[in-house]
């Protein structure tokens, strides 16, 4: 890490940050000149700022603050290390951090810790995931009374409608994506494929598949705050909120991935299309855990604009071979690539939460050889399916007092996590749907 800063020594000012329950980078500006030192010993601020509500208000009742004096955390850089951030004028670079206490152990309440944990109860098998993610995201402008797609920078024009696939809609935006991408290159984030998609002025773009599921929600996480970052450089928002328009689809945030034993193997994989019995306890671990879950694929209020049948986002607990209106999609292709894709999350979410969920879901489906329910066929939204919960205060309720959830994440994340929910149900009723709106703009 000290020798980035050495190769980059037009970077004058560092920051360092840490990831908290709504997704938020929380942390400090350093000047590069002290960066040695956060290295070496990292830095502290209090336990409760990864447990703010997503105004960054403390929550009114927890135990974090008076009761435990708003104890320190200290902050350690992750293993990724110094990356630029390239939507700044000046040369920058961001340090990502995660919480530990005092004595060394790493803070449960850590939503990078959470995710952590289940790996490490994956590797203890001999397991590894395997994890893409697909990323969806609106271009607003944002600058009047109402939301609307930015004029190209192109031809000055808005477009009217939304163009699925359509390349007239990529290049209207050539620069933005070109700058996109350079910038996802210098932060060595693996930016695939950019689609145009259902939505007005909407996109989504593929992060590469990589067998280190911490890296893979490290670049969910940088690739959002980049997109959101460089999209106000060029004069307009972007937005991974669950559902800015109500006339039109809302972002996804689908999740692609499978399990390798210790020779490298597929263990989905068995040669067959219908893939390997531990693929089928995989999914019914996901299909068991599904509803409890829901509060970690739809973290705001606005993300239950998006749960609504036959919208492209699904609401019935169902798996499925080759079936977009299954909430877990079984792809077709290559035999060896044979994985799960989980399509409930919202863009809105927090990658490090959601995944933990999702990969500690299926871990448990593969210990207990959770049997999923048949495969279905057909359109999932005319079928008399299990439903997750509709509100978001049934979600928070839900996530409060599951058994499986408490089989995935510790009872402090658990606690905490709530306690922001609950705080920001309270809050968030009191506004429109137009002031929602501003609120989740750009922070989710």
């Amino acid at each position: 890490m000290k020798d980035w800063l050495r190769k980059h020594p037009s970077v004058r000012t560092i920051r360092v940050a840490a990831v908290d329950l709504n997704g938020q980078a929380r942390g400090k500006r350093i000047p590069a000149r002290f960066a040695d030192r956060v290295v070496k010993d990292g830095t502290r601020f209090p336990m409760s700022v990864l447990n703010l509500d997503i105004w960054g208000e403390d929550i009114e009742n927890s135990p974090l603050i008076f009761e435990a004096g708003d104890a320190d955390g200290v902050l350690l850089p992750t293993e990724r290390g110094f990356v630029p951030m390239p939507w700044l004028e000046a040369p920058t670079a961001l340090l990502p951090l995660w919480m530990f206490r005092e004595n060394g152990r790493p803070y449960e309440g850590d939503p990078r810790h959470a995710l952590s944990g289940i790996v490490n109860r994956y590797k203890a098998l001999g397991l590894s995931p395997v994890v893409a993610m697909e990323l969806e995201f609106f271009l607003i402008d944002d600058s009047g009374k109402t939301l609307q797609v930015p004029p190209s920078p192109r031809s000055g024009k808005r477009r009217k409608a939304a163009e699925t696939l359509a390349l007239r809609a990529l290049d209207a935006f050539d620069t933005f994506f070109t700058d996109l991408y350079d910038a996802c290159e210098a932060m060595d984030i693996p930016a695939d494929t950019a689609i145009s998609e259902a939505g007005l002025g909407q996109f989504e773009i593929n992060l590469m598949h990589g067998d280190d599921a911490l890296r893979a929600a490290d670049d969910a996480w940088l690739f959002k705050l980049l997109v959101k970052g460089l999209a106000r450089r060029h004069g307009f928002a972007a937005s991974f909120m669950a559902k800015p328009y109500p006339e039109y689809p809302g972002n996804g945030l689908h999740t692609h991935f499978s399990v390798l034993d210790a020779a490298g193997h597929n263990v989905f994989d068995n040669g067959t299309p219908e893939g390997s019995d531990m693929l089928h306890h995989a999914i019914g671990g996901c299909l068991a855990a599904m509803a409890d879950s829901t509060l970690l694929f739809a973290p705001h209020a606005n993300s239950y604009d998006r749960l609504v049948p036959e919208k492209h986002a699904p609401t019935g607990v169902c798996w499925a071979y080759e079936n977009r209106t299954a909430a877990i999609r079984v792809p077709s292709g290559s035999a060896t690539a044979r994985r799960i894709e989980h399509r409930v999350s919202g863009g809105d979410i927090n990658p490090y939460l959601m995944l933990a969920g999702v990969l500690g879901a299926a871990l448990i489906g593969i210990e207990d050889k959770i049997a999923p329910p048949p495969a279905i066929t057909g359109n999932a939204y005319a079928l008399d399916l299990p439903q997750i919960p509709d509100t978001w205060e049934a979600a928070i309720t839900t996530f409060e007092h599951s058994a499986i959830i408490g089989r995935i994440f510790p009872a402090e994340l658990i606690r905490n996590l709530v306690l922001t929910k609950r705080q920001e149900l309270h809050y968030m009723n009191e506004l429109s749907p137009t002031e929602q709106v501003e609120v989740y703009l750009d922070t989710v």
